[in-house]
């Protein structure tokens, strides 16, 4: 397992029981977030549309340098650090859409169904096991 689903695990995991141990009981709701990212018009679109952009970027990049072969080893490594901090830009930009995206309809159901919490739920390893809602299709729902 990486190590961003291990943290995401052991968020979950620690919102769950902070908020069970609490006052009451907490009304979780979680999402598969693969499901979404394959199944959500709106962030399949914008998935889409940065996978273009960053291949548009990288073919750019390898024209460039065909274009420029007589370049000093200083100049090629300084294109190639200024090609990965565009390719990198691209891929935070486009994440960033996507994950705001997805916090503003996650928002609108957690206050629609009363819920706490929202977690995301990994297939192998899952933080909601009993007790709590199954919003996926909701969110897909959302994000059409």
């Amino acid at each position: 397992m990486n190590l961003k689903k291990k943290a995401l695990l052991a968020a979950g995991i620690l919102m769950a029981s902070a908020l069970l141990g609490g006052c009451g009981q907490a009304k979780i709701g979680y999402i598969d977030a693969e499901r979404v990212l394959k199944e959500a018009p709106q962030i399949k679109a914008l998935d889409e549309e940065g996978s273009q952009k960053y291949k548009e970027a990288v073919e750019e990049a390898e024209k460039k340098l065909q274009e420029s072969q007589d370049m000093t080893q200083e100049d090629a490594q300084k294109a190639q650090m200024d090609v990965q901090r565009k390719l990198q830009g691209i891929n935070q930009s486009y994440a960033l859409q996507m994950r705001q995206k997805l916090d503003v309809a996650l928002g609108d159901i957690a206050r629609d169904e009363k819920l706490d919490a929202v977690v995301q739920n990994v297939p192998d390893q899952p933080v909601a096991v009993s007790g709590c809602i199954d919003i996926t299709d909701k969110a897909i729902e959302k994000l059409q």
